[in-house]
Parts: C-alpha cells; sequence; structure tokens
C-alpha cells in the first residue's frame, strides 16, 4: 500500500472508547454538582435554620412606636411634670473610620469641644474600633448643640429622637414627683410609684424590606398602650406657699430640715407636702443623694406632745375621765417608777381642757395610769401610729410602737406624752385629720379623689368634737401656740418640743413641731409643721413651727375660699401669750 493510502486509513479510523481526559472532566462536573446539589439540599431541608437567619437579618426590620411618658398636674390642671421631645447623639465608629474623620482636625477638634472633651478621648472613645457600631455621645442633649453638631455634617455621627423629663416647679415639688432616669423610668417619688401608668407600653411592628429598602409585607404588629396623665390630689398654689414658709422658717432658725404636710380631712388628700431643703430635679449634677429623699415619709421622731390628744381621747372613751374631769398637776413634778416627769411650770388643778391647754405631763401621765394601758395602745395603734398611712410611696416609713407583754409605770407616762415611740410627718397628719372629721381614720392619698374613701371610725363624733374644741384652746391666750392664730379663722392645734434621743440617752438636740385643724367651725384641713434641730435660743414647736401654721393655714383657707369663722378682735385678745412647747 502506498505510503497515501496509508494516511486516509488512518484518518478513516474512529476512537472506539472515551479519552481519560473526557472522563475526568465529566466525573469532576458530576461531583461538584452532586456536592452542590448535597449541600443545597442540607441548607435547605436538613438544617435550614441559618439561611433563614440570615435571610431574616438581611430583610425583617422591627419598628417601635415609643410614647410620650404621661403629664403629672396638680389638681386644678397645673402641670407638674410634663415630657419635651429632644435629641441623643451617636456615633457608628466603623463609618467614622472607613471616612477617616480624625484626619479632619478642624470638624473633629469642633466635635469635641462641644462634647466637652479632649480629641484624644474622643478618639479613643469612637475611633479605634471598627465594632462599636452604636456609641452614645450625649444623651438628651440641648438642641442648640444638636444644631451645632449637625452643621458639621461629620460622617457617622448621628442623632436619636428622645424624651426628656421636665419639672416646671423645680424644687418645690421635688420630693414627691421624684424624677426619672435617662431612659425614661421612674427612680423616685410619683414618677416611680406609677411608673407603668404614666409610661405606657410602645407599640410593635414586624415588617420585611427588600434590597431598595421598601416594605413588601407586615409579619406582626402589636399595638400601643397609650401613657395616660396623673392628676395629683396636690394644689400647686398651696404648695408653692409652704415651702416658701418652710424654706424661710428653717434658714431663719437654723435648723437642719424641715417638713410640713397639709391634707383634707374630709377625703385624706394630701394637699402639700414641702420639705428643706429640696433639690432641682431638672439639674441634679452634684446634689448629695441624702437630699432626694421625701424626708415627710421617710424620716421618724419622737412626737412629743403632739400626741397628747390621743390619751384624753382615751379617757373619754373609756369613761375614766370626762369634760368636768379635775387632775391635780400639782408644783410641776411627779414621781413615776422612780423618775421625774415634769412640767415646765406649776400649773396646779386642771380639766381635761387645760391640760391640752397647758401640755400638761404631768396631766396625761395621770390619765394614762388611771387607764388599762391597752386601751391606750389600742387609740394609738387606732390612729394609724406604727402604720404606713396608704400613700403607697416607697421608702415611707412605718415608724415604731412597740409591742410588749408588760409596759412599766414609767414607759407608760412617757408613752402618753409622746416618747418612747416614733412618727413621720404624714403619720401625725393623718391623727390630726381623724381628729377633724369626727374620729374616722382615712388612707391619705396623693391622687386626686372623686369622693371620700371609706375609713374606720376610732372615736366618737362627740369626743371627736370635744379635742377639736380643746385644741382651739391652745391657740388663744394661756396657750402654748398663740403663734398659730390665723387673722379671720378659728384654729387650734397641739405643740411638741422632743429632745432627740441619742446613744445612751438624749442629746441637746430638738425637733419643734405643729400640729393643727381649721377652720374649727367645720374642720377642712389639717396641718403638721416639723422643724428638725432649730439653734439658738428659739426651738419651742410654738416658737418655730406654729408660725408656719399660721402662714400656711391661712392662705390654704383663703386659696380654697373657706368662709372665715373668726373676727380679727379676737386676736388682738390672744396676742402676746406664752409659747411653750
Amino acid at each position: 500500500m502506498s505510503r497515501a493510502g496509508s494516511r486516509q486509513a488512518k484518518s478513516r479510523k474512529q476512537p472506539t472508547v472515551i479519552s481519560w481526559r473526557f472522563a475526568f472532566v465529566v466525573l469532576s462536573v458530576s461531583a461538584i454538582f452532586c456536592t452542590l446539589i448535597a449541600r443545597a439540599a442540607y441548607l435547605q431541608v436538613v438544617d435550614p435554620d441559618k439561611l433563614v437567619a440570615e435571610g431574616d437579618n438581611r430583610t425583617l426590620r422591627v419598628k417601635s412606636d415609643d410614647a410620650l411618658r404621661g403629664m403629672i398636674t396638680d389638681r386644678n390642671g397645673e402641670e407638674l411634670a410634663v415630657s419635651v421631645p429632644v435629641e441623643s447623639i451617636y456615633a457608628d465608629s466603623k463609618v467614622i473610620m472607613e471616612n477617616n474623620v480624625v484626619q479632619d482636625q478642624r470638624r473633629w477638634h469642633a466635635l469635641a469641644d462641644m462634647l466637652q472633651v479632649s480629641p484624644e478621648d474622643l478618639k479613643k472613645k469612637i475611633a479605634t474600633d471598627k465594632k462599636k457600631r452604636y456609641v452614645y455621645l450625649e444623651r438628651q442633649a440641648s438642641p442648640a448643640k444638636v444644631d451645632y453638631i449637625r452643621k458639621l455634617k461629620i460622617p457617622g455621627i448621628y442623632f436619636k429622637q428622645e424624651a426628656k423629663r421636665y419639672y416646671p416647679s423645680g424644687e418645690v415639688t421635688a420630693h414627691i414627683l421624684g424624677f426619672t432616669d435617662l431612659d425614661d423610668h421612674g427612680v423616685e417619688g410619683v414618677e416611680r410609684q406609677f411608673d407603668k401608668v404614666l409610661k405606657g407600653s410602645a407599640g410593635r411592628k414586624v415588617v420585611r424590606k427588600d434590597a431598595k429598602g421598601r416594605e413588601i409585607e407586615v409579619l406582626e404588629e402589636t399595638g400601643s398602650t397609650p401613657a395616660r396623665n396623673l392628676t395629683l390630689s396636690i394644689d400647686q398654689r398651696i404648695q408653692a406657699v409652704a415651702y416658701r414658709e418652710l424654706k424661710k422658717a428653717v434658714m431663719t432658725f437654723g435648723a437642719t430640715s424641715g417638713s410640713l404636710v397639709l391634707v383634707d380631712v374630709n377625703t385624706g388628700e394630701v394637699l402639700a407636702m414641702v420639705n428643706s431643703p429640696s433639690y432641682n430635679p431638672n439639674n441634679r449634677n452634684g446634689v448629695a443623694v441624702h437630699r432626694f429623699r421625701n424626708r415627710a415619709i421617710t424620716d421618724t421622731f419622737e412626737p412629743g406632745s403632739t400626741v397628747k390628744p390621743l390619751p384624753v381621747m382615751t379617757a373619754l372613751e373609756n369613761g375614766t375621765a370626762d369634760l368636768k374631769t379635775v387632775i391635780a398637776t400639782g408644783n410641776g413634778v411627779m414621781m413615776v417608777g422612780g423618775r421625774r416627769v415634769r412640767d415646765t411650770h406649776a400649773y396646779g388643778d386642771q380639766d381635761l381642757a387645760g391640760i391640752i391647754r397647758k401640755s400638761s405631763n404631768i396631766g396625761v401621765t395621770k390619765l394614762a395610769l388611771n387607764m388599762p394601758h391597752e386601751d391606750l395602745l389600742k387609740m394609738y395603734y387606732g390612729m394609724g401610729l406604727g402604720d404606713e398611712t396608704g400613700l403607697g410611696i416607697v421608702g415611707e416609713s412605718p415608724g415604731m410602737l412597740r409591742e410588749r407583754a408588760r409596759w412599766s409605770d414609767h414607759e407608760r407616762a412617757t408613752l402618753s406624752f409622746g416618747y418612747g415611740l416614733s412618727v413621720t410627718a404624714v403619720q401625725l397628719a393623718r391623727m390630726y385629720a381623724a381628729i377633724g372629721n369626727g374620729g374616722v381614720v382615712r388612707p391619705l392619698t396623693l391622687i386626686k379623689q372623686d369622693k371620700a374613701p371609706e375609713g374606720i371610725r376610732i372615736v366618737s363624733e362627740q369626743t371627736a368634737d370635744s379635742m377639736v374644741e380643746m385644741l382651739e384652746s391652745v391657740t388663744l391666750k394661756g396657750g402654748t401656740a398663740t403663734k398659730a392664730v390665723v387673722p379671720g379663722y378659728r384654729v387650734g392645734g397641739k405643740t411638741g418640743t422632743a429632745k432627740k434621743a441619742i446613744a445612751g440617752g438624749y442629746g441637746d438636740d430638738y425637733v419643734g413641731s405643729f400640729a393643727g385643724i381649721g377652720p374649727i367651725s367645720s374642720p377642712r384641713l389639717a396641718c403638721v409643721v416639723i422643724i428638725n434641730e432649730p439653734t439658738g435660743d428659739y426651738y419651742y414647736g410654738g416658737e418655730v413651727a406654729a408660725p408656719v401654721f399660721s402662714s400656711v393655714m391661712g392662705a390654704a383657707m383663703r386659696l380654697l375660699n373657706i368662709p372665715p369663722d373668726g373676727n380679727d378682735s379676737r386676736i388682738t385678745k390672744v396676742a402676746g401669750g406664752p409659747d411653750a412647747g
């Protein structure tokens, strides 16, 4: 065969098997394809949760519908606490570092100056770690600061809408209202007690968005619970007068502190509650923590002579004495259980009204010793001493009234004139409110009431009315509180001057107090004034606390349009009487 024929024969030959190269490619592609199918099946059928989560991270968004915190007003609609919209400033470190913002020194230094930090500290905080995607620079910043920083147009600096609590009355109502923290949660006072009511609950909506950020599906939606406004029993007009007069007395007598509580005797509504010193809840920077406490409900003291109406009423109720009973108080000194009980003066023979008017320790001691001690304790407990008042504010103290099986004569004696127990200003106010309303003890409240709550009758109306008349005599000529007189109105009350207990006995500091009722013809208000540790020569309750009562009670009765039941000529007759506690 020729060479040409041989070539033609070879060209006509066809391969009988697949070449190994083609087989390798086919097998490789098949293996890859099978692997992909297996992987897809595993991810989508066997273990789809991870992919679902990744997809949700890219497409699901949760929207919240935050509501402003409810407003707090006084009984007349005067705003006491409101929420105002503000903005907070925050940074995204990743964006800041990617845009190399720190190198723009002019804007970086301007930002640091507005935030009152050094550029170096600001860099350490937000420009050293890309993982910090949300760093607060300032919460609830002032509008001027936000506007300035916004104009800097710094990449990675953002603003978030928030709400800030504002208290128009400042330090006047600070201890009642309390305040909220940066996250709008109540921390003290009414803000804490009614936090859930004032805050409500935010709405929530879960939506799915596409790659362009458009909302394509609503997956879940929960409606918001709107915040509710709160109307307090406080009368801001009276509150302002009370704070002014109390603060003036604390400063005048160099006292450590003071408290005042004014209560509607028929409803138990607190119309005013103030403490001095106070603080500004709108700016608490540098304020000592102890200034935040509401002394009227937290601080206890031995009430002294302000509880003397209780043994007198107990004697009237159990029949061991009547209005005509005369008690021999002698020369002002009496031995009880081997110890002396003293009066400030020798008062001789006194009826029950005289014992209250002169504030005789010996008089109430003899009444207490002439009755079963269980009766006296029942009266103390019934009037709410040793128990909370119903206000419900966190931190309220129940005071102290000791339970014991046996009482010595001296312990019974000291209990009758206000030693050996401790009370708060609000407890004393509730006690005098019960005397003023005819003998019914009601819980106190800081919320405006449409009707009087149910109470518990502790003494008969006749006994309570008799005590009201006796209390008026304290403010008349010869009583211990002529400085408590209110021009045009009949008022009554009881002074208290108690030494403060120290380790091992009693020190040289006093608590001067006055608790009273007005107007006498138809009691409407009960007021308690506490002046803690007055310095100087004046420390008797009739000197330091009674004048505050006069000013506040007079203003309150006029503001509430209570008709006068006295006359000014009566004031002239009683002025100048002795003022002892």
